[in-house]
């Protein structure tokens, strides 16, 4: 682990080390749609597991706003510290969750299931490029994920953005896995 961003501790699981690291970085004072953002932190990546998600995709979960996002402004770390994060969670878990903070949401979102959907909108880089099926896929996923915990524990995000969320789920569906389509679809009716 990288000391000055995550504990250096050997006691409890690395999903453990990684929460408490969360909250030393200040995710637990964060309001989040339903609690704290380390909380909600916390749900994604238990959303991606129960979905079956590769132990990558399930870390970046637990970090997916470490760098901010187009809807959290402020981040917890730097993105000059991204060589620091990949040692600690994995270069390919670090990507996922750049891409994730990096999407330029409002550019990005309405691409999915179109023929430029892999034409990705980077609002760090300030351009847009080219990502891979694979990417796409847990991009989308991680997206799914991040969406589902927000319906599950908020039911005015539910009811305000219903419909937006069926059409991404739609959009989505053939990037994702079987049961995060499922959950979504019984989540929002």
């Amino acid at each position: 682990m990288v000391t000055g961003i995550f504990s250096t501790s050997s006691s409890g699981s690395v999903s453990e080390q990684m929460n408490l690291d969360l909250r030393a970085l200040g995710a637990d004072t964060i309001a989040h749609v339903a609690g704290s953002l380390a909380a909600h932190l916390e749900r994604t990546e238990e959303w991606l597991r129960r979905f079956g998600a590769r132990e990558a995709l399930c870390r970046a979960g637990r970090h997916h706003a470490i760098y901010g996002t187009a809807g959290i402004h402020g981040a917890l770390i730097p993105l000059a510290k991204r060589h620091a994060i990949a040692a600690a969670i994995g270069d390919e878990a670090e990507a996922i969750v750049y891409r994730y903070a990096a999407c330029d949401r409002d550019r990005f979102h309405p691409r999915l299931g179109g023929a430029n959907e892999c034409t990705f909108a980077d609002r760090f880089a300030g351009c847009d490029h080219s990502v891979t099926p694979a990417e796409l896929r847990d991009f989308c996923e991680l997206t799914l994920a991040n969406e589902l915990d927000l319906v599950a524990t908020s039911p005015a995000f539910r009811r305000k953005h219903r419909e937006d969320l069926r059409d991404l789920a739609k959009r989505m569906h053939a990037h994702v896995s079987d049961a995060a389509y499922r959950a979504m679809c019984a989540m929002i009716g």
